[in-house]
C-alpha cells in the first residue's frame, strides 16, 4: 500500500531527478519510508519487500508525516522544519517543495485530495495548500480566547472539505470548513481541557478524541450530534496512584479502533485504556510492559500491537481483543518506533530506528520474513 507510512529506495537520487524509478504500474503495492536523520524517504515495493529508490532533500524529518494523494501516486511529506514535500511515488522525484512554517507538526489531505492542510508550532496556526503545485491558499492563524498565539495539534481531515485541529495553548478545538471557499467557517470549543497535545477521529468521522496533556483524560466531540460539543472522557484515570514519568508522549494518532472499542495508551501509566465508541466510557485497562505509545488495530480488528517509549523502546506486546490478554512480547530490536499493518493484515512493517532497518513479520506466526535496510527509519 501507498501508505506503509511513506516512500522507500535504493540507490540516492537528486531531490529533484526526474527518473523514474520503475516501469508502468500501480501504485497500491508501494510504501514510503521515512528516513529522519538524512531528509530522505524510502520507496518500497511492499510484495517484493525490497526497496526502489531513495529520494533525498526533504529537509528534518525527525518528526515526519505523510499523506497520500487519491490515486495514491502522489505523497505529501511534512516536516519538522515547516517543509512541505510532494512526492512522485512513480516517478521517484520531488514534484514541488516549500518551507512554510518555522516548525510543523504534521498535516492531512482534504476528502476530495485538492486541500493540503499543515499544521504548526510556529509561528502556530494552520496553513492551506492545493494539492496539484502547493500554492498556499489560505492561513488560519490560531489565537484562542485567551488572546495568545497558540501550536495546533491533532489536525484531521473530515467530509466536506472541513478539518478538526486542537490549540494546544489554548485549551481549545477548533472545526475549520472549506465547503464554501478559502474563507472558513470556523466552529470553536473552548475550555475543553489542559492542553490538547494530540487528537484523531474514529474512521467512520465521528468521535473525535484529544489527549490531554494538563489533566488525566480526553476531550471528546460526537461530531454526528446535532449540536456537537466537548465532555470529557476517562477524567481522572490516574486518581489514586502515582502519575509515572512520561520520557515520550503517547499518540493518539496511533490508537486502535476494533469494532465498537478504542484502545489508547494511558499517559502517565504503564496500561492501555479501553473506550465503548457507543457510551464512551472505560471498558477495561489493560497491565502492559511499560509506558505504550502507539497502539496499532490489526486490519481486522482481532488484535492491537504496541510499542513502547525509553527504556521498553525495544519491545512490541501483542493485544488479544476478544480475551483482553496480552498474548505475544518480543523485541525487534533498538528504538521501535513505528508500526503498520499491510492492507489485509499479513504482514507487520516495525521501524527499528536504531538498526538502521524496517523488519517484516508474519502476523499469524509472529516470525520475521525479511528486513530492509533503512537510515533510521521513523515510520
Amino acid at each position: 500500500t501507498a501508505g506503509i507510512a511513506a516512500g522507500i529506495a535504493s540507490p540516492a537520487l537528486a531531490a529533484n531527478e526526474q527518473q523514474a524509478c520503475a516501469p508502468a504500474r500501480g501504485t497500491g503495492d508501494l510504501g514510503l519510508i521515512i528516513e529522519r536523520a538524512s531528509g530522505s524517504v524510502l520507496v518500497v515495493d511492499v510484495s517484493a519487500r525490497k526497496t526502489i529508490s531513495r529520494i533525498e532533500g526533504l529537509g528534518d524529518l525527525s518528526h515526519a508525516t505523510a499523506v497520500f494523494g487519491p490515486s495514491e501516486r502522489y505523497a505529501y511529506v511534512f516536516g519538522r522544519d515547516g517543509g512541505l514535500t510532494k512526492v512522485d511515488m512513480l516517478g521517484c522525484r520531488i514534484v514541488a517543495r516549500v518551507i512554510q512554517a518555522g516548525n510543523a507538526i504534521g498535516g492531512a489531505i482534504s476528502d476530495d485530495g485538492a486541500l493540503i492542510v499543515a499544521s504548526n508550532y510556529t509561528p502556530g496556526g494552520v496553513k492551506v495548500f492545493d494539492a496539484n503545485d502547493l500554492t498556499e491558499l489560505a492561513s488560519i492563524p490560531a489565537i484562542g480566547a485567551n488572546g495568545k498565539q497558540s501550536k495546533t495539534v491533532g489536525l484531521v481531515d473530515l467530509p466536506g472539505r472541513r478539518f478538526a485541529y486542537a490549540l494546544y495553548d489554548a485549551n481549545e478545538i477548533w472545526i475549520a470548513d472549506f465547503s464554501g471557499g478559502m474563507t472558513p467557517a470556523l466552529t470553536k470549543f473552548t475550555d475543553v481541557g489542559k492542553l490538547p497535545y494530540d487528537a484523531n477521529v474514529t474512521s467512520d468521522a465521528r468521535h473525535y478524541l484529544a489527549g490531554l496533556f494538563g489533566e488525566d483524560g480526553f476531550a471528546h466531540i460526537d461530531l454526528w450530534a446535532e449540536t456537537p460539543k466537548v465532555e470529557r472522557v476517562s477524567s481522572g484515570y490516574n486518581a489514586g496512584r502515582e502519575k509515572l514519568p512520561i520520557y515520550k508522549m503517547p499518540h493518539l494518532e496511533g490508537w486502535a479502533q476494533s469494532g465498537g472499542s478504542l484502545v489508547v495508551p494511558a499517559a502517565g501509566q504503564h496500561e492501555a485504556l479501553i473506550l465503548d465508541l457507543d457510551t464512551m466510557k472505560e471498558q477495561g485497562r489493560i497491565a502492559l510492559l511499560s509506558q505504550p505509545v502507539f497502539c496499532v488495530a490489526r486490519p481486522d480488528g482481532r488484535e492491537v500491537w504496541i510499542n513502547f517509549a525509553h527504556p521498553a523502546n525495544d519491545t512490541v506486546q501483542v493485544l488479544d481483543i476478544p480475551t483482553r490478554k496480552i498474548v505475544h512480547t518480543f523485541k525487534p530490536g533498538p528504538a521501535v518506533l513505528h508500526l503498520e499493518f499491510t492492507p489485509r493484515g499479513h504482514e507487520v512493517w516495525i521501524s527499528v530506528r536504531d538498526a538502521d532497518r524496517i523488519d517484516i513479520y508474519d502476523v499469524r506466526t509472529r516470525q520475521k520474513k525479511a528486513e530492509i535496510a533503512s537510515l533510521e527509519p521513523s515510520g
